[in-house]
């Protein structure tokens, strides 16, 4: 076996894929049986004089394929029918860079910007000279709701991209959402009841759990939370994503926002906690005016995050409370310190306020706008577009694939996971999964690198094969 794989005759290609491509070409013709066993890879790599890793991602590949099973104890064994003229999928001559080999082939759950377009550059820069300005306030306690430098650019960058008039003093800033969700939570009081959507962001209910608050699931459409089913609940809070639903991408129309402000003025004690996570990347058209602008009873709770659109390590989000609940917060919760360092706000209070995060935010846009629109591109031209349909994507990272498939989530799961794709389904964001949200893949194209996209694609198809050729020969 191993004469036939000169790997010095490999004309340029990557060590494991001119390995791959042997395998391959020698399975396809017959010389290596179905059945038939491989070298255990430490064997095969002392025989060739080469890296184990090398024949990791050159097995991994063909185990994507379905070329190679894996089984344990027993090593990689050739699949059936894969002969000669026998139908099948693969990914041709794709070259997959080896960094994504290690683990999974690719990470479709991974919803979180390119740590590449960070401005790594810039934020260094910011930091070192607040570091030698040597101002005494640095080393002291932070104030309860963050410093005040942080607070006034937030106000600022809130009235500026989003017509927003905040003062500085009704903006509590925290480490993430979910600990600002717990003090919001420990604020409103265990009596109250919150509906969330259905489907919908699960970690706000592990929250709500552990603070011992009782939740309603409402679910949504084509416009957004029902509020209807809003008015039939227990609830006298809601948790909305107007802007940007996640995981869904569902907009709000302007006709269920006034419907949920007529809910919210009904009674004087609900309030409305409007989440505005990953909204600032936005692709076309003119953004609807926050709830919380248009808000006459002064119960809107607005939320957001510099998570997703800087790093996720930059645990740094923020709350503006209306005038009530802030003088109710400082009277009862200001004994709690700030979880966010010094250094870390007065360098972001700079980065906003020098122009920095405006431009960083309108790199991004075009960015994944592009990258979008080739992720879709590649889509409509594959045999994927035969079976699925496309939803949501206006705004953030992410859309829905509908795939037309009897498979059950948890099935197409387990199929993705064999090929080495880490995947999420929308049923996976539902209390109350229903057909509608069944066979829906959540694509979070801001993870696929954009020299990864064919590849990307290609793997999709191999999950969904049969699907594919079950339509081809109808």
């Amino acid at each position: 076996m191993t004469a036939r794989y000169d790997l010095g005759n490999r004309e340029g290609l990557p060590k494991y894929q001119y390995l791959h491509r042997c395998i391959r070409s020698d399975i396809r013709n017959g010389v290596l049986a179905a059945g038939s066993r491989l070298p255990a890879k430490r064997s095969l790599a002392a025989e060739l004089e080469v890296s184990v890793s090398t024949i990791e991602h050159a097995y991994s590949l063909l185990v994507s394929e379905g070329y190679l099973e894996a089984n344990p104890g027993s090593g990689f064994v050739v699949c059936p029918g894969k002969a000669e003229g026998t139908a099948f999928f693969d990914l041709g001559d794709v070259s997959i860079p080896e960094h994504t080999l290690h683990g999974k082939l690719l990470d479709f759950k991974a919803n979180r910007c390119s740590l590449e377009l960070f401005p790594l550059d810039a934020w260094s820069r910011l930091m070192r000279q607040v570091l030698s300005e040597r101002d005494p306030a640095m080393l002291e306690t932070v104030p309860f709701n963050g410093l005040y430098e942080l607070r006034k650019a937030i106000a600022f960058h809130l009235y500026e991209s989003k017509g927003i008039r905040v003062s500085p003093s009704r903006i509590i800033v925290g480490a993430g959402t979910e600990y600002l969700y717990g003090k919001l939570l420990q604020l409103l009081g265990d009596q109250r009841i919150i509906a969330i959507e259905d489907p919908g962001y699960k970690k706000f209910a592990d929250v709500s759990r552990s603070y011992r608050t009782y939740w309603d699931y409402i679910p949504l459409d084509k416009q957004g939370l029902s509020v209807e089913a809003l008015m039939k609940s227990r609830a006298d809070v809601v948790h909305v994503s107007p802007a940007n639903h996640f995981p869904t991408g569902v907009i709000m129309s302007s006709g269920r926002r006034r419907e949920l402000l007529s809910w919210l003025s009904g009674k004087p004690d609900r309030y409305i906690i409007e989440d505005d996570y990953d909204s600032e990347i936005r692709y076309g058209g003119r953004a609807p005016a926050p709830l919380v602008t248009q808000d006459e009873t002064q119960r809107v709770i607005y939320l957001n995050t510099f998570s997703k659109t800087l790093v996720p390590s930059l645990r740094i989000a923020y709350m503006v409370l209306p005038e009530a609940l802030m003088d109710l917060y400082r009277n009862q919760l200001s004994f709690y310190s700030c979880t966010v360092s010094s250094f870390e706000q007065s360098t972001l209070a700079k980065f906003i306020s020098e122009g920095y995060f405006e431009r960083h935010i309108n790199r991004l846009r075009r960015h994944y706008k592009h990258q979008r629109q080739l992720v879709l591109d590649a889509l409509g031209q594959s045999k994927l577009a035969l079976i699925s349909e496309v939803f949501g994507g206006e705004v953030g990272t992410h859309f829905i694939l509908k795939i037309a498939t009897n498979c059950s989530d948890k099935e197409v799961k387990r199929l993705a996971a064999e090929k080495g794709v880490s995947l999420d389904m929308l049923s996976d964001y539902c209390v109350h999964p229903s057909a509608k949200s069944s066979h829906c893949v959540v694509v979070n194209f801001a993870s696929i690198p954009t020299d990864h996209i064919s590849v990307a694609i290609d793997l999709l198809e191999i999950i969904f094969q049969r699907e594919i050729l079950a339509h081809q020969h109808d």
